[in-house]
């Protein structure tokens, strides 16, 4: 049994050597600490007693570090630790969304809104900047819709031209054909053009079939074309090559006429599509409709 001298002057004990080495433990004792042992009058020295030296040398071992913290745990305890970042994809969105004109950037703008809000709601607030993103995403997306409306200002236009032209040369081959089977029919009937009362019907064996007497910008007419009554039963050699054979009309199939008979309104824009005796084709405007020949 001991007696312990406290650093506050009193005594306590006895206690067992057990109890000694727990304060030792605890350090609530040192090898400086003065003790009495059982039976022994004089206070000595806590570290004199060779039965208590392992106890002090442990005591005075320095404190175990901690375990080491795995490095995504670390990672997340030092990002806890510091203040939270601005999202670098929430400002580029806005940024693009911006500068969208092009359309491509306004898309882009929008993708990295969404990842970027995503990603903020998944950083248990270390990330910042959502305000930034949101914002990102609408502009983006207003300026990919003003993107979109005028490029189809510009757009439909375009293929509406196209198709108008399109339809245009189309009336033009019709017109070809139709001046080609002409000539072919006076090749076979010693070269006298057809009569004016079956004409469509005379020369439609020389085509591919009675669509070819349509034109694509009157849809319905099953006969656009007229044929030169001045021609009709004349000998082809005999035609001046540059005297109308076949013109734009709305009276249908078989019909035969002359300037008068032309179609009031030009349905290629200014143009009318006009054939010739010598079987060319060309577009005529208003203007040059007088200087036309008719009389063979």
């Amino acid at each position: 049994m001991f007696k312990i001298l406290g650093s506050d002057g009193k005594e306590y004990g006895p206690v067992t050597a057990e109890v000694v080495r727990e304060w030792i433990k605890e350090r609530r004792a040192t090898g400086q600490t003065r003790v009495q042992p059982e039976g022994n009058a004089e206070w000595i020295a806590l570290s004199a007693l060779p039965e208590f030296a392992n106890a002090l040398a442990a005591s005075a071992a320095p404190p175990p570090l901690p375990p080491r913290l795995p490095s995504t745990l670390a990672a997340a305890t030092a990002d806890t630790n510091s203040p939270p970042k601005t999202s670098g994809m929430a400002i580029a969105s806005l940024v693009l969304g911006l500068t969208g004109f092009c359309g491509i950037t306004a898309l882009i703008g929008m993708i990295l809104g969404i990842v970027a809000t995503i990603r903020i709601r998944k950083s248990n607030g270390r990330l910042k900047g959502k305000g930034l993103a949101i914002a990102g995403i609408c502009v983006s997306a207003v300026m990919f819709i003003v993107f979109l409306a005028v490029a189809a200002g510009l757009l439909l236009p375009a293929l509406a031209k196209a198709k108008y032209q399109e339809q245009n040369s189309d009336c033009v081959s019709n017109v070809k054909h139709v001046c080609l089977a002409i000539r072919l029919f006076a090749d076979e009937n010693e070269g006298k053009c057809p009569q004016a009362a079956n004409w469509c019907d005379a020369i439609t064996q020389n085509l591919a079939g009675k669509h070819v007497f349509q034109c694509p910008q009157r849809a319905g007419s099953d006969g656009a074309f007229a044929f030169n009554a001045k021609l009709a039963g004349k000998t082809l050699s005999a035609i001046p090559p540059d005297t109308v054979m076949i013109f734009e009309s709305s009276k249908g199939w078989n019909f035969t006429g002359g300037a008068d008979d032309v179609t009031q309104r030009p349905p290629h824009g200014r143009n009318f599509v006009f054939g010739f005796a010598d079987g060319s084709v060309r577009e005529i405007n208003k203007e040059e409709l007088k200087e036309l020949r008719w009389e063979p």
